[in-house]
């Protein structure tokens, strides 16, 4: 039971990887996501949903590798096992024939605005969507971006690749063009879909953002996704992810997500040591 049928290198430190969860895939929907264990030990690491093929039984999921979970993850192979794959879970993304959006995504961002795209174009919508990363060899998935699209703009922050350009750059100047734009989601980094909204908020267009707060059990119980949203609590995991950009605490949203920077730190660093003592092992045997 969820199997890894399929893992794919996007970035140096981005992988693409196909589950096998048909129980998952069956009820899931754009703008949700899973939570999965590596191990029956292990972290419970919240990822949205990048893709998923109701007929197949799979669910497409992608992860950086920036902690020792997240390289755990990475260090599975075609055909083995995740210890747990929970979902979907979250509200999904509200679909309407609203007109004209704009979907912008920023780094990992990038995943789970595909399948939201994919959906709003299906239902009667022009789809732009404006896609970006801190230079090109972090960027991935731009022609299957441009699939279920109808205009998709390409930028990166050091000019490495497509044009030099922060993502809110092309998204401030679709908004200056006189076009009516009807609605914007932002997802990505926290700090990205703060000005994102920063950006639209003047404009008067609804803009939905994706929040990735920390999280633990998924289910609304541990409280540790909590957020503040127009002068109220909610949980991210069964109140959202997403939510009216322009009412969030951001800078308590920025507070919240350091809280544990040590102890990731630290984590890491056990999960190298433990990875060079096991070299010389290796060797030993070989």
């Amino acid at each position: 039971m969820y199997r890894i049928l399929a893992k794919t290198t996007l970035t140096p430190v981005t992988t693409e990887y196909l589950i096998e969860a048909p129980e998952v895939a069956h009820q899931a929907k754009a703008g949700q996501f899973v939570v999965l264990r590596v191990h029956e030990q292990g972290e419970r690491i919240p990822l949205t949903i990048a893709d998923y093929d109701r007929e197949a039984g799979t669910i497409t999921v992608v992860a950086q590798e920036i902690g020792s979970s997240t390289l755990r993850l990475k260090s599975l192979e075609v055909g083995d096992s995740l210890a747990s794959f929970t979902g979907p879970l979250g509200r999904p993304t509200e679909i309407e024939p609203d007109g004209t959006v704009i979907l912008v995504g920023g780094g990992l961002g990038i995943a789970p605005i595909y399948p939201i795209c994919r959906t709003l174009r299906e239902a009667g919508n022009h789809v732009i969507a404006i896609i970006g990363a801190r230079s090109g060899d972090l960027l991935f998935w731009e022609d299957k971006m441009r699939d279920v699209t109808d205009e998709l703009i390409v930028v990166t922050d050091d000019g490495s690749y497509a044009r030099k350009a922060l993502v809110t750059e092309p998204l401030k100047e679709l908004l200056d063009s006189g076009r009516k734009i009807d609605r914007v989601w932002g997802i990505g980094p926290a700090i990205m879909m703060k000005f994102v909204a920063l950006t639209t908020k003047s404009y008067g267009v609804d803009t939905l953002v994706s929040l990735n707060s920390i999280m633990v059990d998924g289910t609304g119980m541990c409280g540790a996704c909590r957020v503040a949203v127009g002068g109220r609590t909610f949980f991210a995991c069964v109140d959202g992810p997403e939510f009216d950009g322009h009412q969030v605490d951001w800078d308590l949203l920025l507070s919240r997500q350091r809280f544990y920077v040590q102890e990731e730190q630290r984590a890491l660093e056990l999960y190298q040591q433990s990875l060079q003592q096991a070299e010389p092992e290796e060797t030993s045997r070989s």
